[in-house]
């Protein structure tokens, strides 16, 4: 299994650092991708992949997105979904969500994720200043 999966962040993509050594999944910057569904298959593989195999372990996601899209919204939200699977099936899973402490949006939009989540614990957080 490979243990780091890493795309870096370019103008219109987050970067993502999937440290599955350390059971330490990163999704920072920015995401409206020109083609959501390109960028976010391999996120999408490699999470299924390592979820696959994490069984009853744990992890953690940090989200720390500074803006996204509608397209990039349903992405994260299936992401969520991914994790909150795992969960069900035992694993322990810790989502973090980061905003701007000046940003309602994000703030509002991570309490909606955070709602859809049924076994993964859920954390709002504002960012660091």
């Amino acid at each position: 299994m490979m243990w780091k999966f890493e795309i870096p962040a370019t103008a219109r993509t987050p970067a993502v650092t999937f440290d599955f050594a350390e059971n330490h999944l990163k999704l920072t910057g920015e995401s409206y991708p020109e083609d959501v569904t390109e960028f976010y298959k391999p996120i999408f593989e490699a999470l299924d992949t390592y979820l696959g195999k994490l069984g009853k372990g744990s992890c953690r996601f940090d989200i720390e997105l500074i803006y996204l899209n509608s397209s990039s919204a349903k992405a994260v939200m299936m992401l969520m979904d991914k994790l909150d699977a795992a969960a069900a099936n035992g694993a322990l899973i810790e989502v973090f969500w980061y905003y701007d402490r000046e940003d309602d949006t994000m703030q509002e939009l991570g309490e909606e994720f955070g709602e859809d989540l049924v076994n993964a614990k859920f954390h709002l957080e504002k960012m660091a200043e």
